[in-house]
Parts: C-alpha cells; structure tokens; sequence
C-alpha cells in the first residue's frame, strides 16, 4: 500500500519462510529464470518484503493484460558483510547499475535497457516520503548525473523513477532494488556462474584476477567480474555494462539448465540467500501482487529477452570525457519500439489467424476521402492534435466529414481508428490516408457524429508525432541495433 514503509513485523520462522529473490540491478533477472520453476514458494515470502513507497511515481503497479514495466536497480552502497572494504565506502546507495526491463504484452519477447550511471538527465522535483513519515519534495537538478538520481539529497527509488520517466517518455509499473549482497549470494546459491573471458585479467581496483578462458564464478569473485571497469574496451562505464549483460545472461542460463529449480531444497536456499538484498516499491508489498508478477514473467521465452543499452555520446561540454549524453540520431528509434512493444528478436507468432485477421483488415476497397465520416478525439497526443489532424484531413486529403469531437475518456499507446461493419471501405481509406496499420484498427461500433450521421471514431494516442506523418508501427526492430540476448554465450573483452 502507498505509504508503508520498512519490514514487516518478524514472525516465527520456518525453514520456508524466506521464499523468492526479487533483486534489482544486475541481479533481478534471476526472476526471469525462476518464474519457470513455479511460484508455490512464494506464499512464505510476505515476512522479508522490505517496502518503500513509490511516491505516486509508478503507473501504479503492473496490469495483467497490459505490456510490463519494471524498473531495475543495483545500488552501490556498501551494506552487508565484507562490503565495507570497497572504494566510496560512504556512498549514499546511489543508483549504480539501472535497466529498465519492457516485458511485451503477449510475454513472448522482453527487452532490458540499460541506462548509463554517466548520463547527463534533468532529475525533475521529487515529492517523496521521507523515513521519519513525513513527506517533502526534493529539488531537482538539471545537468546531472542519472546515477545521483538515488541517494543523493536523500533521494529514494521513486525519485530514480521520475527521472527514467522523463528521460525515457516510459513511467515504470514498478521498481526493484538490491545492493552488493545480492551478486555475492546469489551466484554462491545456484552454485555458480560460468563465465568467458577473452583475455587474462588482473584488476588491482575490484581484486578479479583470471586468466583467459571459461570459469565459474561465485560470491565475492562474482561481485569483482560485476563491478570491474578497467578491464574492459576502453575501460568505461559503457563497457562495464556489455559485461553485465553477459554476466546477466550467463546467470539466467545457469537457473535454467541447473536442477536447482526442479528441487524444493535448492529453491528455499536460493531465496535464504537473496531476499535480504530486496526492496520493492508500496504496490508490489504484496504476496498476491508479488505471485501474479512471478506468473506473468514466467510466460517469457527467456530465448528472447534482449539486453541494448540507451545509445548515448560523449558529453560534448567536457574537455576529458567523463560524462555522456543521448545519442539524439538513435535513442529515439530504441524508445519508439520499446513504448510500441516491438520485439527486438524474432518471435515465433502463436496466433496466426489473429495475425492474418489483422492484415485482412487492409484489404478491400477503399471509400472515395469525401464519404468517409470520422469524429477525432486526443487520446494521449500533444495538446491540439485533434485539431490539427482535422485541418490536415478536411484542406489536405478531402476528408470534408470529420470533426474534432475534443478528448476521448481514457489515454492510449497507440492511435486507434474504431469502426462498424458497413464502414470498413472507409475505414480503409483513413488508414491508408493515416498510414494506419491493420493491428490500430478496431472493429466495433460507430458514433452518431453531430448531423446524425454514424461516423467513426480516430482516437489519437501517445504515438502520433504529427498530421501526416505515417503511424506504422514497425514489426521488428532493425538489425543494426547493438544488441544481445540471454540465451547467447559471450566472451567478455
């Protein structure tokens, strides 16, 4: 519930009692493999939940029957045991390593974007809960950097929240987060991790030293793989976080073909291990919520989960690079397939007759633009779209019989174009005049528009960018993307 804070009361324990981990950061993908060994475990989880609120910041919790967005967090803050002993040992907890996870509506495909510490972002007012029960806002900051958008000035994971949502155009459902413990337990529960190394390492700063090769990490060496920047590509942030993709992957691989899913005993030591390392934002302090998640990220082919990160560049302001900034000529595009839940890897299609009823819907013969009737409504576009799109029907395209019916009910994703049977011809005229695609349009009912006259119904939503300019949605995402997916084994260079 919004507004709750910390851990529950402590009940009497069971050997059970400590169910699944739910991390944040480089380690909250192990949902993703366990959710394929069942959730009964999950029932015991409610005692360990440690819960802070979201501040009014999420969507409020993730919907079934909606695409799923849950924000990852992985903090640097050195609690726990042997922690202490890391560089910045009095380090607030800031937001160290961050993915924004896009689980697809029909959960067959899940795109991972990482999000650079470094990044230059506005971090907006934060309005936030503060320990004591208080509230207060926290002043934003412009011109700083996204990791500070946690800890610092006492900020809390709803703030981290703002910031990706103003950044990304993208409000989480929800966000997890964990600190080092978490890596060091983990790997240590499932055994270990495989991992490839393409060269020898020796880094003085993080302590990993192994030679070239294949090994199986654990605990504190895991850790070391996960924080080591200086032996890597150019010894930044940005090839820090290709290795923990593949680090992310090699752990997922490693639930999946291990027994410890299949075996009760394992599972409990796994959550002993991990759950410690959890927090959770006010609408996942649930075991319902927490169970349904876990079931509905189960449905995921983990073959095509995708890791990219945010494109970004150099800050062009310093002098030494230090910082960096959106790459404007290719964030946009990622942002674009990512809020239309486009699949970033091929996915098989298990409805097919959906499929094909959605392309028949662009088939047939289309009504002159005269006789088509449609009133507009602004459903999540800019403010004035509806009556911009208007004007470009009626002097541009010769659609005389629309009309600005003002702002529809609810906000969309995407624009839909609502229609009965007997206008299907018209229909098809819109869309092909709108650059519509089969799968935005919606067969239904019409309306009687205001000279009696049954009309359909053009809702714009969040993806319209302009009168004219085409709203296809792309099927797949281009090649060219920088990319990876869990299921592929990598050497990390």
């Amino acid at each position: 519930m919004p507004g709750r804070c910390g851990r529950r009361p402590v009940k009497k324990k069971s050997k059970a009692r400590k169910a699944l981990v739910w991390t944040g950061g480089t380690t909250a993908f192990v949902v993703l493999a366990t959710a394929l060994g069942g959730y009964l475990y999950l029932e015991h989880l409610n005692d360990n939940i440690n819960a802070v609120s979201d501040d009014g910041a999420s969507t409020g919790g993730f919907q079934k029957d909606k695409a799923i967005n849950i924000l990852l967090i992985g903090t640097d803050k050195r609690t726990g045991e042997g922690n202490e002993s890391y560089g910045d040992a009095g380090s607030v907890g800031h937001a160290d390593t961050t993915l924004l996870l896009h689980v697809s509506k029909d959960r067959t495909n899940a795109t991972a974007l990482s999000i650079p510490r470094d990044l230059i972002v506005d971090i907006p007012d934060c309005p936030t809960q503060m320990k004591n029960g208080t509230e207060k806002v926290i002043p934003g900051s412009a011109g700083a950097r996204f990791n500070t958008s946690l800890g610092q000035s006492d900020r809390t994971p709803s703030c981290t929240m703002r910031t990706v949502t103003e950044l990304t155009g993208i409000t989480p459902d929800n966000f997890m987060v964990a600190d080092f413990n978490a890596i060091k337990t983990l790997t240590t529960a499932v055994g270990g991790v495989e991992v490839c190394l393409a060269q020898d390492v020796d880094d003085k700063d993080s302590k990993l030293k192994l030679s070239a090769g294949t090994h199986t990490i654990e605990g504190e060496q895991a850790l070391a793989f996960v924080r080591t920047r200086h032996a890597w590509g150019n010894q930044g942030d940005l090839d820090r976080i290709k290795v923990q993709q593949q680090f992310l992957g090699a752990l997922m691989r490693q639930l999946k073909s291990s027994d410890t899913l299949t075996s009760p005993s394992k599972m409990i030591k796994l959550a002993e291990a991990g759950t410690e390392a959890l927090t959770v934002d006010s609408q996942l302090d649930s075991i319902n919520k927490l169970k349904d998640l876990g079931l509905e990220l189960g449905k995921l082919n983990t073959k095509n989960l995708t890791f990219t990160t945010l494109p970004v560049v150099d800050n062009p302001a310093e002098a030494v690079r230090a910082t960096v900034v959106v790459d404007e000529s290719k964030a946009p595009e990622i942002l674009d397939l990512i809020k239309n839940d486009v699949s970033f890897t091929e996915v098989k299609q298990q409805e097919k007759k959906e499929k094909a009823a959605v392309a028949a819907r662009l088939e047939g013969t289309k009504a002159a633009a005269s006789e088509v009737r449609v009133q507009v409504l602004n459903g999540g576009a800019p403010a004035g779209s509806a009556q911009e799109v208007l004007t470009w029907l009626q002097v541009e395209e010769g659609v005389s019989r629309s009309e600005n019916a003002g702002n529809a009910d609810e906000t969309l994703k995407r624009t839909t174009l609502e229609y009965a049977p007997d206008q299907a011809d018209q229909a098809r005229r819109l869309a092909d005049l709108l650059g519509l695609s089969g799968s935005g349009m919606k067969p239904g009912e019409s309306v009687t528009n205001s000279q009696g006259a049954p009309a359909m119904t053009l809702t714009l939503g969040e993806d319209f960018k302009g009168a004219g300019v085409s709203l296809t949605t792309p099927s797949k995402a281009p090649d060219d993307i920088e990319k990876s997916t869990a299921d592929k084994v990598e050497c990390a260079e």
